[in-house]
């Protein structure tokens, strides 16, 4: 009932271990795959070693998670045991990248793609500084550049070309992004924000501002999937706020064909995974339907 396709990859259900929750070590991305998820995302791979922002880079608010942790990577260089490791992963693995600019992303790109990961994704929502501190996914030439360059980069390996939704227009975005090779839209990364406590009369987080995901994110992702999926005809990846069966299939109904999952985990535990999908089949034998892929789209009809 739940088995599905994304960029041609069989998963045997259409949850997806979000990038940066526990893609930190091949270890915590095994044991999401052992709890149900059908496919995993390693933290996004950076070209050499960032630490990343100082502490506190993560903070619990009412409605969900507001992080900065900025990125932290050990590098492509530094990732062989990583690689070694999830060979024994018994669902396909997503390779998240990113670069501060076109030739970072080509060069990890190159290089990942040597790995063989079932899928790339190019988290275009990072900051560029070939055009100062502003954000790839903001601009519709930027973006098409780093997909089309990616794309070359790594050959038959589908290509996700992950968008925020900070963009002015993020339609468009994915429309400029499907043109330029991309095989599959990611929609959302974490939406921008601040929490300040208001005794310390300071923002809670060393970096001030952060991304905001969780529940209060859920409405914006399902827009954001809504309007891209009316754009394109490549497959999205829905990721904002799910953490259990009815949000996974009103993301889908708006048109996501896999759902990730990331703070989902936080509030739910490692088996988020296993209990959004036994919600997702108690929901479509009550409601009639005999396939995960008659959800998508659905309420455009």
């Amino acid at each position: 009932m739940l088995e599905t396709e994304f960029c041609k990859v069989k998963l045997g259900n259409p949850t997806v271990l979000a990038s940066g929750i526990l893609g930190t070590s091949a270890e915590l991305l095994i044991r999401a795959a052992e709890n149900g998820a059908g496919a995993v995302t390693i933290k996004s791979i950076g070209p050499r070693e960032r630490e990343g922002h100082n502490n506190p880079t993560i903070f619990e608010w009412e409605h969900g998670l507001i992080n900065a942790v900025g990125l932290s990577s050990e590098g492509y260089k530094e990732m062989e045991d990583v690689w070694e490791a999830l060979k024994k992963c018994p669902v396909p693995v997503i390779a998240s990248i990113y670069g501060a600019n076109v030739q970072e992303f080509i060069e990890v790109a190159e290089n990942v793609a040597k790995q063989k990961p079932a899928i790339v994704e190019a988290n275009i929502s990072c900051p560029n500084s070939e055009k100062h501190g502003q954000v790839f996914g903001c601009n519709i030439d930027a973006s098409a550049e780093v997909i089309s360059a990616v794309k070359k980069a790594v050959g038959e390996i589908p290509l996700i070309a992950k968008l925020t939704p900070q963009a002015p227009n993020i339609a468009e975005i994915a429309k400029a992004c499907e043109a330029a090779g991309a095989d599959a839209i990611c929609a959302i990364n974490t939406v921008a924000g601040m929490v300040i406590n208001i005794e310390a009369r300071k923002p809670v987080l060393h970096f001030k501002k952060g991304g905001l995901s969780g529940p209060a994110v859920k409405p914006v992702a399902v827009k954001c999937i809504w309007e891209i999926y009316e754009a394109v005809k490549i497959p999205i990846l829905g990721v904002g706020g799910v953490s259990s069966g009815r949000d996974a299939i009103e993301l889908m109904q708006a048109g996501a064909s896999a759902i990730g999952i990331g703070s989902g985990v936080h509030f739910k535990g490692i088996d988020v995974f296993k209990k959004v999908c036994s919600e997702m089949e108690e929901w479509m034998n009550e409601n009639g339907f005999a396939n995960v892929k008659e959800l998508v789209g659905i309420a455009h009809e």
